[in-house]
């Protein structure tokens, strides 16, 4: 029998979090063999990574880090993603639901283009 892939969700905040289908998300995109964990961290420690990583001084909403073929890393300042969700002309829950989507399609290859948005525009309407 082959072992399942799997989701790991951690609050590393003291916020709340929006009941979002993480698990759904990472089957459709990366399948249901993938292990992904996905860390909610707080601004200072989001720039910390953003600044290790890519040299930027400043946090982010989201970063992806494939650490295999078969896992990655997802991590999230959910007080940035609130104050990008109105430029986006989207709610909270909804703009966490496309990051995630987005930082999936990354952990899958994708880089920032055209085809990209088309890829998130597919799943944001599968998994509505």
């Amino acid at each position: 029998m082959v072992d399942k892939g799997f989701c790991i969700i951690k609050n590393n905040t003291k916020g709340k979090l929006p009941s979002l289908p993480f698990v759904s998300i990472k089957n459709k995109i990366l399948g249901e063999q993938y292990e992904l964990g996905i860390t909610f961290l707080t601004p200072q420690k989001q720039k910390e990574i953003n600044k290790k990583y890519r040299g930027k001084n400043e946090t982010t909403n989201i970063l992806s880090f494939p650490l295999s073929k078969n896992s990655g890393e997802i991590t999230l300042d959910p007080s940035k993603v609130r104050r990008d969700a109105p430029l986006f002309d989207m709610s909270y829950p909804q703009f966490l639901k496309y990051l995630v989507i987005h930082g999936c399609l990354h952990l899958k290859g994708f880089e920032h283009s055209s085809t990209m948005e088309r890829q998130e525009k597919k799943y944001l309407k599968i998994l509505s």
